[in-house]
Parts: C-alpha cells; sequence; structure tokens
C-alpha cells in the first residue's frame, strides 16, 4: 500500500484521531507512523484540527451507577429475558462513541472558514474632451477607477492638461437630474484620491471643469467642461 499517497495517509490518519480504527488495524498503522512522514504529517494535522473542539472541555468519566440506572430504565421489563444484541451495554457504548465521531466531524467542517465572497470589480470611466471644448492635439483625457463599494475613486490623467494661471480643477458627480455634486479638487499631472461615501449614488457620470483655486465658489460649477466620461449601464 502505498502511504505516501496524501489522500490515503489522510483518510487513514483521520480514522486512527478520531478511535474508529481499531484492533489489529490500528496497531499496524501505529507501527507504521514512525517509518512514514506522510502518516505522521497527517496525524499531526487531524491532531491540531480536532484538539481544538476540546481543548475547553473538562473530561468527565461516568460512573458504573450511571450506566446501571441507565439500563435499569431502559430494560427493566426484560430483565429476566435473554440479552439481545440491542441490549448489551458495549453496543450502545459503541453507538455513543460513534456518534461522538459524528459530532466531532461536524465541529470540523463547522470550524472551517467559509471563503470570502469575491470583491467587486471596479468601474472605469474613460474621460475626454466634450465636443464643445475640443482643442487640437491637446484635449485632455482622464481616467477614472471608482472601487466596488462605491467609497473610493481614483482619477488619473492620460496626458498633459493645460491649466490656466491661478485656475484648478475640479472633479464633479453628474446626476441624472439637477445640478452636479462637487467631488473637490484633483491634480492635472498626477493621480488623486477622492473618498466619499456613496460615489456611486444618483451618479450617472463625472466632468472636470477649471475653476478658482479654491473650487467653485457656492459649489456651483462655473468654468468650462473640460473633460467628462458617462458610467455605462
Amino acid at each position: 500500500m502505498d502511504y505516501s499517497r496524501s489522500n490515503l495517509a489522510d483518510r487513514l490518519a483521520a480514522d486512527y484521531v478520531v478511535g474508529t480504527l481499531r484492533g489489529p488495524a490500528r496497531r499496524r498503522f501505529e507501527a507504521l507512523i514512525p517509518a512514514h512522514p506522510a502518516l505522521r504529517n497527517a496525524v499531526d494535522g487531524w491532531q491540531r484540527r480536532l484538539g481544538v473542539l476540546s481543548a475547553d472541555i473538562t473530561p468527565v468519566e461516568p460512573s458504573a451507577d450511571v450506566w446501571a440506572r441507565i439500563q435499569q430504565r431502559l430494560f427493566s421489563d426484560l430483565a429476566k429475558a435473554p440479552a439481545r444484541w440491542w441490549q448489551r451495554l458495549g453496543v450502545w457504548q459503541g453507538w455513543a462513541a460513534t456518534a461522538t465521531v459524528a459530532a466531532l466531524a461536524l465541529g470540523v467542517l463547522l470550524s472551517q472558514p467559509t471563503p470570502p465572497a469575491p470583491p467587486t470589480p471596479p468601474i472605469v470611466v474613460v474621460m475626454s474632451a466634450p465636443d464643445a471644448a475640443k482643442v487640437a492635439a491637446a484635449a485632455p483625457q482622464f481616467v477614472a477607477s471608482v472601487s466596488g463599494d462605491g467609497r473610493s475613486l481614483v482619477i488619473k490623467p492620460l496626458a498633459g492638461t493645460m491649466v490656466p494661471s491661478q485656475k484648478a480643477l475640479e472633479l464633479w458627480a453628474l446626476a441624472p437630474q439637477g445640478a452636479p455634486r462637487s467631488l473637490g479638487i484633483v491634480s492635472n499631472d498626477k493621480p488623486t484620491v477622492v473618498l466619499r461615501g456613496t460615489l456611486l449614488k444618483d451618479t450617472t457620470g463625472f466632468a472636470l471643469t477649471i475653476e478658482p483655486p479654491g473650487g467653485a465658489p457656492g459649489g456651483k460649477a462655473t468654468g468650462p467642461v473640460v473633460s467628462v466620461g458617462m458610467l455605462q449601464t
């Protein structure tokens, strides 16, 4: 038997640790453990995984009186009849051991962490000069990447953007209805990170305008639109 096969070693080790491997098979397995690293590693792994389930439980050995009372309660009417296989104490103890093994196996399954849900991919919006603001060979272009949860945005210039002296670029979220809302001043030559609670709520796209250095007065766009990009639905 090839004990180097990981699935075979793992299955035998599991039976050994939970106690379902008995008799000659268990003694033979114990004799093989020192000579087979795969078996040793598998046994160590199962002992670690199952050991945590009983780490905080204090072992209690039932007294002989407890078993006697169980027998008396279950089989008092059959005390004088010949003992059948299902009345023997050893059978009940075996069933109890089987139930314990099943509970341990269930505990191991429940203790395994649930795989996390895959992250929502970011939304990428390419922003380019609108028709009314095109400048030959110098149209500003940006790319805006919004995180899947809609809490952060990174806007990056793809080409040099000329901003007049004493002016700044301001980013706006375009709404299906009503005025756009300001997302703040962004750089014209390096990436800018924008953090908001709900960047995508009531947003159909993004636009960049040229505004005073501190931003549009009163939160209303005043300068020309130099770049715009719409969300694809």
